[in-house]
């Protein structure tokens, strides 16, 4: 009979088995030209999407000795093994137990108590047998935490590479900021002098002097502000790095890394599988509907076998001979009789987590579709506003140019100049941040594709430097 009942064990795991949920997947994404192409830039790894040297350098270091990767892989670590004590239970637990008692006894009709020794050394031996799959579907779950903690891992693999590479384009964009704002500084300085020597030699006037000054003053005030900005960034990126905070490496230029190529986001079918979270919202999935399992197997009888082999005696020296043996056999049977409602509140608490996580997952599939389309448009829309503020820059240095040269002709006041440098800085500022935005959509579509799905936690850290 036991035979029959462990050649059937696993057809009887209680509870229903997982299926994904639907999900309404579009034909293409929001924001995508062309048919949908398998290939996408998630197939890339980081390092063939990054191609600055020095950001290459600080994405390593980042891996290395970031202490979000590593509580990531601690996560995992206590994952793998709650499998072990997940699955333990479907093997017979032995156990040994020893036992030394002296006593006197109280013994009726005799003049003295006697004493006496007892010794006792046993195994035991107690094992469950799984029939309605009650640690079946527990060890179910503990895989799925295993590998939603693997999809976790990796999702802070993608977020730490995005994010210390979108730091770093904001850094080089604080730079040229900077170097903007001193440049500007120093133009607005030489005609601070010369309207004060105009105002000083009679032939300017006071609001002269007091528009330079103020624009004077504007522009230098946001040295500072900008050397503070570039201190927090630094120290942003060192935090990433695991380091303590200091100065941070630069390589190419702001407009030295073009944007890349423009390669398809893929199908968006296959995002679901590309992205970590997306991953990770389907093991919770796949743990629920095991907790299920697990809360339906409790409302049934556990059947169990029971046995121990040992010694007892009085002298300790015939412990372990035969005229001492002890041992025992037996079976078990153990069920629920009443218990106050809570295995069916346990039950409907495993149901409602399993409707939590379906909603939480086709929301997050929705999120991913969403971010992807918002990403695809920033890289798309900012190619034109580059292009056009590049235009706004060349036309407004071509009007200082023209202005200086109506002035020294005679033909025109310093005012004329003072405006058109004016207009100038905040063209090239806002230049600036378009070269950024640039690159940090770059970032965030790689991040949103799931980039990188095709590397191994191990070949993160393994760049390999192509030109």
């Amino acid at each position: 009979m036991l035979l029959a009942v462990l050649t059937t064990l696993p057809a009887c795991a209680l509870g229903p088995n997982y299926s994904r949920p639907k999900v309404d997947t579009p034909e293409v994404i929001r924001g995508q030209e062309g048919p949908a192409d398998p290939a996408s830039l998630a197939d890339l790894p980081w390092w063939a999407v990054f191609k600055d040297p020095a950001l290459r350098a600080l994405v390593e270091e980042a891996i290395r000795g970031s202490h979000d990767l590593r509580a990531a892989a601690a996560r995992v670590e206590q994952a793998r093994n709650q499998i072990v004590v997940a699955r333990s239970e479907m093997f017979p637990q032995i156990s040994y137990q020893g036992d030394a008692t002296r006593e006197r006894a109280a013994a009726p009709g005799l003049a003295v108590n006697p004493t006496f020794n007892s010794f006792l050394g046993t195994f035991d031996l107690a094992w469950e047998i799984d029939v309605w799959g009650r640690i079946r579907r527990a060890t179910e779950a503990a895989s799925a935490d295993y590998l939603a903690a693997e999809a976790t891992r990796r999702g802070v693999l993608l977020t730490l590479v995005s994010d210390v590479a979108q730091a770093y384009f904001e850094l080089l964009e604080l730079d040229r900021e900077l170097e903007i704002t001193r440049s500007t500084t120093t133009t607005f300085q030489n005609t601070a002098d010369l309207f004060s020597r105009r105002y000083v030699g009679g032939i300017g006037t006071l609001l002269e002097v007091s528009r330079a000054s103020a624009a004077l003053t504007q522009a230098r005030a946001g040295i500072a502000e900008l050397e503070r900005q570039i201190v927090a960034k630094e120290n942003q990126i060192s935090i990433l790095l695991g380091r303590p905070p200091g100065t941070i490496a630069r390589g190419m230029p702001l407009d030295g890394e073009g944007p890349a190529p423009m390669v398809p986001v893929g199908l968006p079918s296959q995002l679901l599988e590309r992205r970590p979270d997306i991953q990770q919202a389907e093991q919770a999935l796949v743990a629920a509907n095991a907790d299920v399992g697990v809360a339906l197997a409790n409302f049934f009888p556990r059947l169990g076998l029971t046995s121990f082999y040992g010694g007892q005696s009085s002298e300790l020296e015939n412990l372990v001979k035969s005229s001492g043996n002890v041992w025992a056999i037996g079976g078990t049977l153990t069920g629920p009789l009443f218990q106050g409602g809570r295995l069916l509140a346990s039950y409907r608490v495993s149901s409602s987590a399993w409707d939590e996580a379906v909603e939480r997952y086709q929301q997050g599939t929705l999120q991913a579709f969403a971010e992807v389309s918002n990403a695809l448009a920033a890289h798309q829309k900012l190619s034109a506003v580059r292009a056009d503020r590049d235009e706004t820059v060349k036309s407004l240095r071509t009007s200082v140019t023209l202005s200086l040269q109506r002035y020294n002709d005679g033909i025109a006041n310093y005012f004329e100049v003072l405006e058109a440098e004016q207009q100038l800085f905040p063209a090239e500022l806002d230049l600036a941040r378009t070269q950024r935005d640039q690159l940090v959509a770059v970032v965030s579509l790689y991040r949103t594709l799931g980039g990188g799905w095709q590397l191994g936690v191990a070949d993160w850290a393994v760049a390999q430097h192509s030109p």
